[in-house]
């Protein structure tokens, strides 16, 4: 393949439908090792992963496959990184040597810093995303790698109706300087964005079917007159608003995390495996269709789903350990309509069926 031919392959100019994300997170102690998990994204059409670091071993694992992933810089490396002689070492330490080979397409730094209980680390995010990007420029890789940061809803003071979102007052000022980096690099807004927690808080006044995708009679923003079917929507739009007030009016909004938790604690309403299949499975067939959201209905809303295993190692309410579509051993949690389709000749990242029995619960 010429050198352009594989730069067009690259960025996915002749892919076909763009697939849907998954997070592949590792917090566990039976998860199967890289290669068995590649097999699995292979197998399941999926073209897209993120992991939250730079484990030399599934960078080796993912060379020469179709697998795009996004790697993390892990939050207490921020002050670090902050230096650009740092970020440069940083780089050709844990990109450089596995790029192009393994398709690293973004440079997640930190996660959910806004709202991280160490408030400290604040300070050291734009200066150590600035000095990342630094470092690919230098490389010649910043054509290639973004970089930006995923942020927790809970950075919005208001999300509804979304035409009101904005800003917690106590970010605005870092954000804006972020926002001033996604601006000139072109780079994307990440969201970590879980209607669930929407419901769990008030399941007496948000309706599930609206946080589920499932049929509603919706809602309409009451100043823009846009219609809602589903809460990920309006909550991706919220944000757009919240960058506008700000006056960053062309920044795109990706959603590095959604998911739905298949157990919970007694006092985690909604946590159920019907549910979860259900959350996913809409979510499945939004994202085959390539659909935006009611502010951006012809831009595809990217969407990362969380998360590929159940991570038995993650501390907190039941809830954590159970968001995965799969268990550690490769069963299915649940049936979220993503087949394998292991005798079909189709290459396309387009070729995932959906299937009828996403309710059936196949846990050994």
């Amino acid at each position: 393949m010429s050198e352009k031919k594989d730069m067009e392959y690259y960025y996915g100019f002749i892919q076909g439908v763009t697939s849907l994300g998954i997070n592949y997170g590792q917090v566990g102690d039976n998860l199967p090792p890289p290669d068995k998990v590649l097999d699995l994204l292979t197998a399941l059409k999926l073209t897209k992963a993120r992991i939250y670091d730079t484990n030399p071993q599934v960078l080796t694992t993912f060379a020469n496959s179709n697998i795009e992933l996004i790697v993390t810089v892990e939050n207490q490396m921020l002050p670090v990184l902050m230096d650009p002689q740092q970020a440069l070492q940083w780089v050709s330490t844990h990109i450089k040597p596995y790029f192009p080979a393994t398709k690293i397409t973004g440079i997640a730094v930190g996660n959910e810093i806004f709202t991280d209980d160490d408030t400290s680390l604040l300070g050291y995010l734009v200066p150590a995303i600035v000095s990342i990007h630094g470092a690919l420029v230098q490389l010649g890789l910043d054509k290639y790698i973004q970089v930006s940061t995923p942020n927790s809803l809970a950075v919005l003071e208001v999300s509804y109706p979304p035409s009101a979102g904005s800003f917690k007052g106590e970010v605005s000022g870092v954000m804006s300087q972020f926002l001033q980096f996604l601006s000139s690099t072109g780079s994307p807004f990440w969201i970590n964005a879980y209607p669930y927690f929407a419901y769990k808080d008030s399941p007496n006044k948000i309706s599930l079917d609206y946080a589920l995708f499932n049929k509603n009679p919706g809602m309409v923003d009451p100043y823009t007159k846009l219609h809602y079917d589903n809460m990920l929507y309006a909550q991706v739009d919220a944000v757009v608003y919240a960058m506008s007030r700000l006056g960053y009016g062309g920044i795109e909004v990706r959603v590095s995390e959604t998911g739905w938790p298949s157990r919970g604690d007694s006092n985690e309403v909604g946590a159920t495996v019907q549910n979860a299949a259900v959350y996913n499975r809409n979510l499945l067939r939004r994202q085959m269709s390539n659909e935006g959201t009611p502010l951006r209905p012809n831009m595809r809303l990217e969407v990362y789903l969380f998360a590929l295993f159940n991570e038995d190692m993650k501390p907190g309410p039941t809830s954590e350990r159970n968001y995965g579509l799969f268990q550690p051993d490769g069963t299915m949690a649940y049936n979220v309509g993503l087949s394998a389709l292991a005798t079909s000749s189709s290459t396309s990242s387009a070729s995932i069926s959906l299937t009828s029995s996403a309710t059936k619960v196949i846990i050994p």
